[in-house]
C-alpha cells in the first residue's frame, strides 16, 4: 500500500483513539457549518446500495454515527426502521428535525461504544463517513453481534474534496505561510481509489466479514466561497483563531480574485458492502 494511502488511513483512524467525551463534542462548534458544507452522496449510488443490500420497507438498519443525517435522510424514505446512533447531542437534535416526517427513524443519543448490543436484530449496520471514529477492536465485533445471519456491513465514503492540481498548488503556498502543519496533501483519483482499497482491506482483515463489494463514483461539485470555508472550518477545528482567520482571509481573497468566487472540487464517493460470516 503506498505511503500516501497508509498515512491517510492512519490519520483518519487516529480519531478513534481520542477520548470518548472529546469525540462526543468534537463537531459541536461547527454543527451548522458541517451540515451546510459536507458533500452529499450521489443519488444513483444510494439506489445501488439499496439494490445490492436488498433493502426494503421491511429492513431494519442500525446507523453508526449519523452525524447531521446526510445518509439517514437518504434511506428514510424507504420506510424501513432505522435506529441511528449519534453521540453528539447537537447533531441528534438536527437529525430529529430532518426526520420528523419519518416515524420509523429513531435517533439514539449515545456512542456506539456505550450502546448495548441487540443480538441478531439488524439486517444492515450502516456507517457513512463515520466508521473510522470507532476503534477497530470494538466496531467489527459489535457490528457482527447485532447483525442477523447473512446481514451486512455497509460503509459509505465521501473522500476528501480536491481542487484542480494547479489550484491546490496555489493554495499550498498560502498554507505554508499560515499553517504549514495542516497543509493538505493532494489526492488524485488513483490515490483515492487506493485509499478505498485500503479501507476495504481493513474490513476483510477483521475476520468477521467477507464477500466485500465495493464501487466508487467520480464526483464534481462547485462550492462558493462561504460553503468552501464552512467545509474547511469542519476540518480545522483545533486550529487557533488568529491563524485560521488569516488563512481563511487569504484563501477567500484568492478565490474571489482568481476564480470568480467559486471553486470546482472533485472526489470519489463509494460504498463498501461486506457480509457477516
Amino acid at each position: 500500500m503506498p505511503n500516501t494511502t497508509s498515512s491517510w488511513i492512519a490519520a483518519i483512524n487516529e480519531r478513534s483513539t481520542k477520548d470518548l467525551e472529546q469525540r462526543k463534542a468534537w463537531y459541536s462548534p461547527v454543527v451548522e457549518a458541517y451540515d451546510r458544507a459536507r458533500p452529499r452522496y450521489p443519488k444513483a449510488m444510494i439506489q445501488r446500495v439499496i439494490e445490492v443490500a436488498h433493502l426494503s420497507p421491511d429492513s431494519k438498519i442500525l446507523e453508526v454515527g449519523c452525524g447531521s443525517g446526510v445518509a439517514t435522510i437518504d434511506f428514510a424514505p424507504l420506510g424501513c426502521a432505522i435506529e441511528a446512533i449519534e453521540p453528539n447531542v447537537e447533531f441528534c437534535r438536527l437529525v430529529e428535525q430532518k426526520c420528523k416526517a419519518y416515524p420509523n427513524v429513531k435517533i439514539i443519543s449515545q456512542s456506539f461504544e456505550e450502546w448495548q448490543v441487540e443480538p441478531q436484530t439488524f439486517q444492515i449496520v450502516l456507517a457513512a463517513n463515520a466508521w473510522h471514529w470507532i476503534a477497530s477492536d470494538i466496531k467489527y465485533v459489535k457490528a457482527a453481534q447485532t447483525l442477523k445471519d447473512h446481514g451486512a456491513l455497509v460503509l459509505l465514503w465521501n473522500l476528501s474534496l480536491q481542487p484542480r492540481l494547479e489550484v491546490h498548488q496555489e493554495f499550498d503556498q498560502i498554507y505554508q505561510r499560515y499553517a504549514p502543519t495542516i497543509a493538505p496533501r493532494y489526492e488524485d483519483a488513483e490515490t483515492q481509489q487506493e485509499i478505498l482499497q485500503g479501507l476495504g482491506q481493513l474490513v476483510t482483515d477483521s475476520g468477521l466479514f467477507n464477500h466485500l463489494i465495493s464501487e466508487s463514483v467520480a464526483c464534481e461539485v462547485t462550492y462558493d466561497i462561504d460553503r468552501y470555508l464552512d467545509l474547511l472550518s469542519t476540518q480545522y477545528i483545533t486550529l487557533d483563531a488568529p491563524r485560521r482567520d488569516a488563512l481563511f482571509a487569504e484563501l477567500k481573497s484568492t478565490i474571489e480574485q482568481q476564480y470568480n468566487g467559486e471553486i470546482q472540487l472533485f472526489n470519489l464517493a463509494a460504498y463498501q458492502i461486506a457480509t457477516k460470516k
